[in-house]
């Protein structure tokens, strides 16, 4: 059975797509910290970076956002361009395209978009009609052009999407009008309002899954939150919804919530018994295939196609799992036949086709390694999920202990060689300090004889393992 968990528990909402026992996506929101992707702003130019074809908009967050005015990037500023750079002080509308990113803040661009369930409304398009690629049938493409140009006014394009296929006309009109007052009440407001003013919000996480989520192979939405369950029903956004009463134990009543932990380890065990290693860092993912156990049967070729295309298929869903985006390095095993190559290359193509998120697989390069990029629009599962180690800062390693004991001793060393202090007292975790110390505490007693000068020892539990103090004593 498909299911949809809607998981609304102390300040946190989290909302999973479970297919036949299995995560296939999850999102994470905090009540307070709500996402802002979609959402339409009337911002104010705060300063402008003709370098980089840039402006920095105030639209109300803790962050100035980024706007990027330029047609091409790694080109001069051509005429054109040069209109549609805005001015410091400049009143500008804007939609945010991703959140605030650590350090970084929110993305907007100028391109604004209303979307429904069947349609996208484009308010900066005119008459542009685009529909879906995944509605595949030749003549229910045609059908519903016919309907969008009967239908569209001509200062406004449209985007019809999957949910849209085979939709009457009378469903896709009443949407469209519904989205035309909303985009007229937008530019109505706009000029009224001082900015940076919030002039359209996209929705809560809820509102915006059921909305640009395909849910037409769900079974089921069970809900743990009475109010969020009441609305739900009250917009009658899907048929069978179960409300439970379940609170701390609802995903794992559904064996999920132990999947969501595993999405967080790096290496991926495959079905054959390959596996693959996610290493996340600030300026892409990379990602490492490897046959692990599965050794094949007779021919060496065979498994390494076998072992890349399953990994192929598991690193599709865990890149929609761990919400992971931007630049992707994949590194297959190699394969020196070019048809093997493009296989794997298809396959790839067709697995991340399942993502409502754009994802481009772009191709291999001459090392062999293939590149994808997906869109980045909220952060990634462990930027929710974790944080950065205090030991660290992030790097996953730490001093070793013979690097660590060595720089002890030179600090105690450096003391007795240049100061009058008859002693010094050090604050370590225990092994730590039995390793500066020496078998028999012989290093240490080496010390005290060699300047007649006192070590003490301070065992302390709490404290990390690479971490020492040394205090001065008279």
């Amino acid at each position: 059975m498909n299911r949809v968990l809607i998981d609304c528990f102390g300040h946190q909402i989290r909302i999973a797509i479970v297919k036949q026992g299995e995560l296939v996506e999850v999102i994470l929101e905090n009540k307070e910290q709500k996402s802002i992707a979609g959402n339409i702003y009337a911002g104010k130019v705060v300063s402008v970076v003709e370098g980089m074809q840039c402006a920095f908009i105030d639209i109300g967050q803790q962050k100035n956002a980024y706007y990027y005015y330029g047609n091409q990037r790694a080109k001069n500023n051509s005429a054109h361009e040069k209109s549609k750079k805005p001015k410091t002080g400049d009143t500008i509308l804007v939609q945010a395209e991703r959140d605030a990113l650590g350090e970084k803040g929110a993305v907007v661009g100028d391109s604004i978009a209303l979307a429904g369930k069947f349609l996208v409304l484009l308010l900066t398009e005119a008459r542009e009609i685009s529909i879906s690629k995944k509605i595949e049938d030749k003549e229910e493409r045609k059908r519903i052009k016919c309907c969008m140009e009967q239908l569209l006014p001509k200062e406004y394009g449209v985007i019809v999407r999957t949910q849209g296929e085979q939709k009457t006309q009378k469903e896709l009109e009443e949407e469209m009008k519904t989205l035309i007052k909303q985009a007229e009440k937008i530019k109505n407001t706009k000029d009224f309002l001082k900015p940076p003013a919030l002039l359209y919000e996209y929705g809560d996480s809820v509102v915006k899954l059921l909305r640009d989520f395909d849910l037409s192979d769900i079974d089921e939405m069970v809900i743990n939150d009475k109010a969020m369950f009441e609305m739900l029903q009250k917009q009658n956004v899907f048929t069978h919804m179960v409300y439970t009463e379940q609170k701390a134990s609802f995903f794992s009543a559904y064996f999920v919530e132990k999947q969501l932990q595993k999405a967080l380890q790096k290496r991926v065990w495959l079905k054959s018994g390959g596996f693959i290693v996610i290493e996340q860092t600030e300026a892409c993912v990379v990602i490492d295939v490897n046959t692990g156990k599965y050794t094949g049967k007779k021919n060496l070729e065979k498994t390494i196609l076998k072992t890349n295309l399953e990994a192929a298929e598991e690193i599709a869903k865990q890149l929609r799992l761990r919400n992971l985006s931007g630049i992707i390095i994949a590194d297959f095993i190699d394969m020196p036949k070019k048809e093997q190559q493009q296989q794997l290359i298809h396959a790839l193509k067709e697995f991340v086709k399942k993502d409502r998120i754009k994802t481009t697989v772009v191709g291999m390069t001459e090392l062999g390694l293939v590149q994808m990029t997906r869109k980045k629009i909220r952060p990634s599962l462990q930027q929710m999920m974790s944080t950065k180690c205090r030991c660290c800062d992030g790097t996953g390693r730490v001093p070793s202990l013979d690097w660590t004991v060595m720089q002890m001793r030179r600090e105690v060393t450096a003391i007795f060689e240049n100061t009058i202090y008859q002693s010094v007292s050090i604050t370590a975790e225990k092994r730590l300090l039995q390793a500066f110390c020496g078998e028999n505490n012989a290093f240490q007693k080496e010390l005290e004889t060699m300047f007649s000068k006192k070590i003490v020892c301070v065992p302390k539990k709490d404290m990390a393992f690479s971490a020492f103090i040394i205090e001065k004593g008279v």
